[in-house]
């Protein structure tokens, strides 16, 4: 997403050096078939080591919280220790969920690719401290959905975080397993979105624990450090405030009712002509203009009414889709020929992008309440909190443009930068003409 002037652009130039809990990324994304393969097997003894600290780091934490209940500042010993473990669970869940190669060490000690950097123990209020546990209930709710149930530390040791379907963390080492076990490689992509993933759960790790007295950041684009900037063919750009009106976003379902009915009677017709489109570019090799145009415009009204839905974008939006208005916009690029073997197998090779889809729906339904409540009490969408919705519905608007056949590029399921495309040279769109990558994460 086109970061925003005075809100985005600040975040993106200090936001990740000012967290008191960094992630460190340094991974060059080779993997082996070997390791991939039996990855489970290799991590369980570091899943048993998780275990027995993480009884060990209850204990710790309640005499920590303990101490920091009376002294106002943590204890730097048991800081220390509680950042090794937390480092200890990032780097066992990044070698599980593939975003690293090489075996983590037991001691939990800087090193690793996907390492974490700590902040020495900071004063804290008290208030903030007695009620930490309250405090940290949403972080927890979102972190539950990018990489487990989160609901307290022993969450950490559940295989399963890093293994179930219905986690984004899940989804996107399942489909990082399939694709390294045939390219040896870990898609950027995938990788990021993972990193991103164990970046917020090691936030609100470091929160509960006391050993960050920052609140969670959900923002995509001050997790991981430097990001990718990508000139999609279907690309999103965001230029909306942050301030919100209370009484649309009390009343934002009821709002956006004749949007959602408007936009169920245009998904038949979309339906019936994908079918349509799906058998002339089968024979053609490309999408008739008007097909082209029609769907541009329902993936876009599509956006447009997801934007206002779950508070990403705060203006009522038209019921056309017209390129230009609405702050959260899609730009779609040009028809151009495709390759009719990735058109006829288009669904199947989809299928993939609309499980991740599924989960970032379940990222877009939290935003939408945290945003709600917030927007109530003071009238302003969290930065992180719009960036990760932005986030969700770019990638939900390049699956549903890869099925519908506005492209073949595949949707970048990690959080990267949008650049405008530079103007193609004019030429025919005919057999000659080259085509985008199918698979570019």
């Amino acid at each position: 997403m086109t970061p925003i002037a005075g809100d985005v652009t600040t975040a993106q130039s200090s936001g990740g050096d000012e967290r008191p809990v960094r992630l460190l990324v340094d991974d060059d994304l080779q993997r082996s078939r070997g390791t991939v393969f039996f990855r489970a097997i290799f991590a369980l003894p570091f899943l048993i080591w998780l275990v027995v600290w993480a009884v060990g780091a209850t204990f710790v934490a309640f005499f920590h919280w303990l101490i920091a209940l009376f002294d106002g500042k943590p204890s730097d010993e048991l800081h220390d220790w509680l950042a090794r473990f937390i480092r200890f669970a990032t780097h066992t869940y990044a070698y599980l969920n593939l975003a690293a190669e090489p075996l983590p060490k037991f001691d939990g000690r800087p090193g690793y690719p996907i390492d974490l950097e700590f902040d020495p123990p900071q004063r804290q209020n008290r208030w903030s401290i007695a009620f930490r546990l309250i405090l940290a209930l949403p972080a927890l709710l979102l972190a539950g959905v990018l990489v487990g149930s989160g609901s307290f530390v022993f969450d950490l040791t559940r295989s399963s975080s890093g293994s179930t379907p219905f986690t984004v963390v899940g989804l996107a080492a399942l489909l990082g397993w399939f694709y390294a076990m045939f390219r040896t490689r870990m898609p950027r992509g995938l990788r990021d979105l993972i990193a991103f993933a164990l970046s917020y759960g090691a936030q609100t790790w470091a929160y509960l624990l006391l050993a960050s007295h920052r609140y969670p950041s959900s923002d995509p684009l001050t997790a991981i450090g430097p990001l990718p900037t990508r000139t999609d063919p279907v690309r999103m750009e965001v230029t909306d405030e942050l301030r919100r009106s209370r009484l649309t976003v009390f009343f934002r379902l009821a709002l956006a009712f004749p949007h959602l009915l408007w936009l169920t009677l245009w998904s038949v017709l979309a339906l019936v002509l994908a079918i349509f489109n799906w058998a002339v570019t089968l024979i053609l090799g490309t999408t008739p203009e008007w097909i082209h145009r029609f769907f541009a415009r329902y993936v876009r009204y599509q956006l447009h009414v997801g934007a206002f839905l779950y508070l990403v974008g705060n203006p009522f939006p038209g019921f056309v889709g017209a390129e230009g208005s609405y702050p959260v916009e899609l730009h779609v690029a040009e028809r151009r020929r495709q390759n009719r073997w990735i058109v006829g197998f288009r669904l199947l090779l989809a299928f993939p992008a609309l499980l991740l889809a599924s989960a970032f729906s379940q990222l877009l339904l939290l935003v939408a309440v945290f945003g709600w409540f917030v927007g109530l009490f003071t009238a302003r969408m969290p930065l992180g909190l719009r960036n990760l919705g932005a986030f969700a519905l770019r990638y939900s608007a390049q699956t549903y443009s890869y099925v519908l056949l506005l492209t073949d590029t595949y949707p970048y399921s990690g959080p990267c930068l949008e650049a405008a495309p530079e103007p193609p040279a004019p030429g025919p769109v005919g057999p000659s003409a080259p085509g985008p990558v199918a698979w570019t994460n």
